[in-house]
């Protein structure tokens, strides 16, 4: 059976009305992203950054998975399928689909400040007071900026021998993410699936690469049927 993997980041979820990481004014849901997605922020106004983030673990419970994350959970009737996956929704897990790797962390999930090791699923709100089976504080299981991915050496490992390499709803520019292609063999089919989707620098040198310039429900269809 062969492997695929596939890279997803915000698009895949914009798709189902969640808000994507930044826009262009270096913005997330009016806040500037080092208040709410750094350690500093959370150092200087914890109840800010916890409330930011319980806004958006509720929205999940209003969303529902797409046609796209749908799609990469069919791909499993017929290939090894496992996802990398920028995102810290769980609409991948919600589809169905088995093998899902957060780079970036859960929204579903809290951790301790003290121990990184510690780690619960939680659903509901985050608050001051909150704390772990070592009391200390708990905050979300983020990967801020500024903070090492933990991930990353099992994603590298996931892509080094797949056979078919799928890049979703992602611009490319985000690192260390977006190096990650660079680490799938050289035979390796890539098939790019973003609106903007283009040969950057991080692809240049990718021989077996497609460029699918569609939203992501909109492009995965489109490889279902000949893939």
């Amino acid at each position: 059976m062969k492997k695929i993997v596939a890279l997803t980041g915000a698009g895949i979820s914009a798709e189902s009305g969640i808000s994507t990481f930044r826009d262009a004014g270096g913005l997330w849901e009016g806040h500037d992203i080092m208040e709410v997605a750094s350690p500093e922020g959370f150092e200087k106004n914890p109840e800010l950054v916890l409330d930011f983030y319980n806004k958006r673990r509720a929205q999940l419970k209003e969303v529902l998975p797409n046609n796209a994350h749908i799609a990469l959970k069919t791909l499993e009737l017929n290939y090894h399928v496992q996802i990398i996956t920028q995102n810290v929704d769980d609409l991948h897990e919600r589809a169905g689909s088995t093998n899902v790797y957060h780079l970036h962390g859960e929204l579903r999930k809290v951790r301790s400040t003290k121990n990184p090791n510690l780690i619960y699923s939680w659903e509901d709100d985050l608050h001051l007071g909150d704390l772990c089976e070592e009391n200390a504080q708990l905050r979300p299981h983020i990967v801020w900026f500024g903070e090492a991915v933990p991930m990353m050496e099992k994603a590298i490992t996931c892509i080094s021998d797949a056979d078919i390499v799928l890049i979703i709803g992602t611009s490319m520019q985000v690192y260390p993410a977006a190096g990650l292609v660079g680490f799938a063999p050289s035979q390796a089919l890539v098939y790019y699936i973003d609106p903007k989707a283009q040969v950057n620098a991080e692809l240049s040198g990718i021989k077996n690469l497609h460029c699918i310039p569609k939203k992501a429900t909109e492009g995965m269809k489109e490889l279902l049927s000949f893939l």
